[in-house]
């Protein structure tokens, strides 16, 4: 996974830490770099024949009926941790963009929170939780794109305070 960023000239900076099992833990970890974190959805429809790694904001719950409209799928849900490890090679609390890598039949389809776009660098995982890889935003597009990949932009509704 670090070959094809380094393939690609993308420069990244990697910060190992404790396992991030949750988006708590992540913010942790990044509340010294200044950086965001992205939650990592990976997602199914409701008779699961379609896929989706779903990115938003650390600060933006999953809300299934406005994301499941906004991408026209059916009811979307988590999908099983045997479809996370058979399609993406991942485990739970793992799960990243960095993962489509793992995609050889190319059935999911990514998507993105539009607000991340406004950010200049996030931090994602490498397909482990023990590290986080902090990338210009840009350069994840970038990365999507290289691996045959289109990407949609939704909405997610921000945190009710």
């Amino acid at each position: 996974m670090l070959r094809k960023l380094t393939e690609l000239g993308i420069e990244y900076e990697r910060f190992e830490h404790e396992p991030a099992m949750t988006m708590e833990i992540c913010r942790r970890v990044g509340s010294g770099t200044g950086l965001k974190h992205c939650k990592n959805l990976f997602l199914t429809n409701k008779r699961g024949t379609e896929f989706y790694l779903v990115l938003l904001g650390d600060d933006k719950p999953f809300r299934t009926s406005s994301v499941s409209r906004q991408l026209g799928s059916s009811r979307l849900s988590f999908a099983t941790e045997v479809q996370l490890e058979s399609i993406l090679g991942l485990t739970e609390g793992s799960v990243s963009i960095t993962g489509l890598l793992n995609d050889k039949d190319h059935i999911v389809h990514a998507a993105l929170d539009s607000d991340l776009l406004k950010e200049e660098k996030l931090l994602i995982h490498p397909n482990i939780n023990t590290a986080s890889l902090a990338v210009r935003t840009q350069d994840i597009l970038k990365f999507i794109i290289s691996l045959g990949y289109d990407y949609k932009l939704i909405e997610a509704e921000k945190e009710n305070k």
